[in-house]
């Protein structure tokens, strides 16, 4: 369970929830074919935005520009938790985890539950706004500081296994003091890797007769794919020591791997991943012909004096 507070508008999250765009090319793990197997267990009865709106005016919540408005609550459990699970069996999953946030934050606070069952885990997007009991917006003192979202995370497991036993506690940040990594990040690891395949086969296919054609080709790509790839080092900055910690317990998580400590070991190969995942798309960057990356630079220098 991961909060994520928002103090502006929710249209691209919307969007996203409630799976309204038609193309999701900036998450490759998104299956629409499957969209269909998506539910709600909180059904929201408008926009999100007019949601959050009319929860606040009810209240009569003072609000500042810098207010969180509301919170996106991630839930989900291992890929191996839900394996030969029924939907049933994932739709009690869902519904348990919403009664626990509905008896700690209010249940009228609660305006959407959707499960996205068209990615690789079963999980819940859970949006609410932090209203106290004595009508004020604060989501400071809903979630709370550090020490208060550990003990948010133990009184979810309490209440979680008690209906599934097979669940295990993840490990603490505030024991392993690791920062976490976002899911968001190595989605986008896994979306530049697919551009930089795309882009070697085309010049792998160049040949003096069609150089041309294929540089233009390479370039629109590679537009795209700079910009991308200087938003993947930044975010990665700000993890270095996470995944740099992770690199190093690399080898003895993977021998844990194999004896079967599946739960929380994945999840930690998975971060260590990301650097090897950085290399590889360096190398791809300082392999690219010298005279391609100067075109590339130009054009940017043009587009943004014609802006």
């Amino acid at each position: 369970m991961r909060f994520a507070k928002h103090k502006g508008s929710a249209g691209a999250l919307e969007a996203h929830h409630e799976r309204t765009k038609a193309k999701y090319a900036s998450n490759p793990d998104i299956d629409t074919s499957k969209s269909q197997n998506n539910f709600h267990v909180v059904q929201p009865e408008k926009s999100y935005l007019q949601e959050t709106n009319s929860r606040i005016a009810v209240a009569g919540c003072k609000t500042r520009k810098d207010s969180v408005r509301f919170i996106d609550t991630l839930i989900t459990a291992s890929p191996e938790f839900f394996k030969d699970k029924s939907k049933e069996e994932i739709q009690s999953f869902f519904q348990i985890a919403v009664d626990f946030l509905s008896k700690k934050i209010g249940k009228d606070n609660i305006f959407a539950a959707v499960v996205h069952m068209d990615e690789r885990t079963p999980h819940m997007h859970l949006c609410f706004t932090p209203i106290t009991n004595d009508g004020r917006l604060c989501a400071k003192e809903i979630i709370g500081n550090r020490t208060q979202l550990t003990r948010w995370q133990d009184d979810f497991f309490e209440h979680m296994v008690k209906q599934f036993n097979n669940i295990e506690r993840g490990e603490s940040a505030s024991v392993t003091g690791r920062r976490h990594i976002p899911v968001r990040v190595f989605k986008q690891a896994v979306h530049l890797t697919r551009q930089a395949e795309q882009i070697k086969t085309i010049l792998a296919n160049i040949n003096p007769l069609n150089a041309g054609k294929k540089r233009d080709e390479v370039v629109p790509l590679l537009q795209k794919f700079f910009p991308g790839m200087e938003n993947f080092e930044t975010q990665l900055k700000k993890y270095r020591r996470a995944i740099g910690e992770l690199k190093q317990e690399n080898a003895v998580l993977a021998k844990k791997a194999e004896a079967g400590e599946k739960v929380s070991v994945r999840r930690q190969l998975d971060e260590a991943q990301l650097r090897s995942d950085y290399e590889n798309l360096k190398q791809f960057v300082d392999s690219l012909p010298d005279e391609i990356k100067r075109q590339i630079q130009q054009k940017t220098k043009d587009t943004e004096i014609s802006l």
